[in-house]
């Protein structure tokens, strides 16, 4: 999204986009408590419905964004060998990151892949939670842990993380960027201006050129 915050204020000028990166859970919290803001956009379709339950979203604007991938990667800086992830059972992986699964939806997701592998309590006293995905790839790039869970948007743009392996999206719910216009909003046509745009040739294509699927 940030992707094509210059595109979309070339062609709309006046308009200038302010955003929150927080996790998507957090960002549901905080729009259902009366924060102000005027798009919704989910990393997962479940904190986006939970919004839409609330009648928080302007009808007939949701809508998918993009899609994405999870994958597992290592520290450029870990001692641990670590080629898969059943290896994060070996005694030698000590701290792994993942997002907390009651707000980050890439910690979810990597919660279903663990417990679909029947890991996750083998695991558990390893795991070390973060506030988002940025976060976790932070901890891989300083070494602060063995590995972690990460989207594969957000991978490619570390090099100190190592991604060692591509979960397959049959393991885990569907990765889906669901987006839509907030009914407690102040520029409601802004909002579904900027969501056309999204949805747009142009949109799509810096979608895609930063990994999205």
């Amino acid at each position: 999204m940030l992707y094509s915050a210059p595109f979309f204020e070339k062609q709309n000028p006046g308009s200038r986009l302010v955003f929150n990166f927080s996790a998507s859970g957090q960002l549901k919290s905080q729009i259902e408590s009366g924060a102000p803001a005027d798009v919704f956009i989910s990393a997962a379709a479940s904190d986006m419905d939970a919004v839409e339950r609330s009648s928080l979203t302007v009808g007939g604007t949701r809508s998918v964004l993009a899609g994405n991938s999870l994958v597992l990667v290592k520290s450029s800086l870990a001692k641990a060998r670590i080629r898969q992830t059943s290896d994060l059972a070996s005694p030698d992986v000590t701290r792994i990151a993942i997002g907390n699964p009651a707000t980050v939806p890439a910690g979810r997701y990597a919660r279903q892949v663990l417990e679909k592998r029947g890991l996750y309590d083998k695991l558990f006293v390893k795991l070390v939670l973060a506030e988002n995905v940025r976060q976790v790839l932070d901890y891989v790039a300083r070494g602060e842990v063995d590995a972690g869970f990460v989207f594969l948007t957000d991978a490619k743009v570390e090099p100190k993380a190592v991604i060692v392996e591509n979960i397959p999206d049959a393991e885990h719910t569907p990765i889906v960027y669901p987006a839509a216009a907030l009914s407690n909003g102040k520029n409601i046509s802004g909002a579904k201006k900027f969501l056309e745009f999204l949805l747009s040739k142009k949109g799509k294509a810096a979608f895609r050129r930063y990994g999205f699927n």
